[in-house]
């Protein structure tokens, strides 16, 4: 997960790397009440290189120029991407500019420092005989900082100031769990000031969970960028999202893909497919495969659309009880919301917009045995069908038939 230029100057300050006075621009009539000086530079707020060349980066000297930009850049597309938030930075002088990273090096299994005497429009190509990096390859200490300002050629001064912004770096790096802290570029005024002047993070995705406060950040991000209450409700799950009647439920990534495949090869169309085997990474607290299976049957019930839920779990369950007992639950509850619906609607028994949709349950696995018997006694008074099978082929086609001989009426 990427935060935007904001985020990351918010994080910045925090943490003690310098700089500039800066304020978030929500709308353009925020810079009525700017409380920097100007002159000013407005920069776009997206997941996107190549800001300044797409005209996303403007500097201004007025309110009414400032104005002026902002709704120009508002409505200016990046890589097809429109700005929610802009910056608005006070303007700098630079005499130098340099690269700085924090970056996990997977091959190494290790963080490294990188530091570059070039910044902004780095040529990646040739970066390796330009780069300088140490591996951080016990405890940190500011040794590893000054190590890299000196294999810079940084002396005096100027490597003390570069060194303590790559111990915060550094700092910044293990404290949020991160693949990725970055200033590119930090300048360097006339006086010897050092400030950055942009920089990116990345999170690492797996350790949001340990931070409620990036969980926060994480949360919004995906109930902005998606459009099904369903998946809001869900948080960042491992999910696909479609526009189909057949919800999948499995308990693996590449499962989930597969059975994908085989309802649209089969006729199909899937709707909401969900990943069960993680939390998602938002997450704070701890979750079990029952109670994340609870969950996503709760809230896929809430999809008027979803008309039959496929469930797909192979290899050693080793909560196939729980399993079995989620699903008893389920249609416990599905009778008991039914029963006086049906009442009020004189008898009629198609009842999908007040109670639940079909459920197909595929078992493979060492508990399979068990959880088949057990599901195969529950049964309802309604038009609700549970199907147990062992093979994904039949549950497949099991799936698609009722999608499609399911009438949806709405009262």
């Amino acid at each position: 997960m990427d935060l935007l230029e904001y985020q990351v100057k918010e994080w910045f300050t925090k943490i003690g790397i310098p700089v500039l006075p800066s304020q978030r621009i929500d709308h353009p009539t925020d810079l009525k009440r700017l409380k920097i000086h100007y002159p000013i530079v407005l920069k776009s707020q997206v997941h996107a290189g190549e800001r300044a060349k797409a005209g996303g980066v403007r500097f201004v000297e007025t309110t009414i120029d400032a104005i002026a930009a902002a709704r120009s850049i508002f409505n200016l597309p990046i890589l097809g991407q429109l700005p929610e938030v802009l910056l608005a930075e006070a303007k700098y002088d630079i005499e130098q500019e340099f690269y700085l990273a924090v970056v996990l090096d997977t091959a190494v299994c290790r963080p490294v420092l990188l530091g570059c005497t070039e910044a902004d429009d780095i040529d990646w190509e040739s970066a390796d005989e330009k780069m300088q990096y140490v591996v951080v390859e016990q405890e940190f200490s500011p040794f590893y900082a000054r190590r890299l300002a000196l294999k810079m050629g940084l002396q005096g001064a100027l490597m003390q100031s570069i060194s303590t912004v790559v111990e915060k770096m550094y700092q910044l790096f293990v404290e949020k769990d991160l693949d990725l802290v970055e200033i590119n570029p930090l300048g360097v005024s006339p006086s010897g000031q050092v400030m950055a002047l942009n920089g990116s993070i990345s999170v690492n995705e797996r350790a949001i969970g340990r931070h409620p406060d990036i969980a926060k950040i994480a949360t919004k991000m995906v109930n902005h960028h998606t459009s099904s209450k369903t998946i809001r409700n869900l948080g960042d799950w491992d999910v696909v999202e479609m526009n189909g009647k057949i919800a999948i439920l499995g308990n693996g990534a590449g499962l989930v893909m597969a059975t994908l495949d085989l309802v649209v090869n089969s006729g199909g169309k899937p709707g909401v497919c969900l990943n069960l085997r993680h939390a998602s990474i938002t997450e704070t607290s701890p979750t079990t495969f029952k109670s994340r299976l609870e969950k996503a049957l709760k809230n896929l019930t809430t999809d008027k659309s979803i008309q039959v839920i496929l469930i797909n779990f192979l290899g050693s369950i080793s909560q196939g009880t729980e399993v079995s007992e989620v699903i008893r639950n389920f249609v416990e509850s599905d009778m008991s919301e039914v029963k006086p619906f049906m009442a009020r609607s004189n008898g009629n028994k198609n009842r999908r917009e007040n109670s639940f949709p079909h459920l197909v349950v595929r078992l493979a696995g060492s508990e399979f045995e068990t959880a088949r018997k057990y599901l195969a006694t529950l049964k309802t008074p309604t038009d609700t069908s549970i199907v147990v099978v062992e093979n994904l082929d039949e549950g497949v086609a099991e799936a698609v038939r009722l999608a499609k001989s399911t009438v949806h009426k709405k009262f």
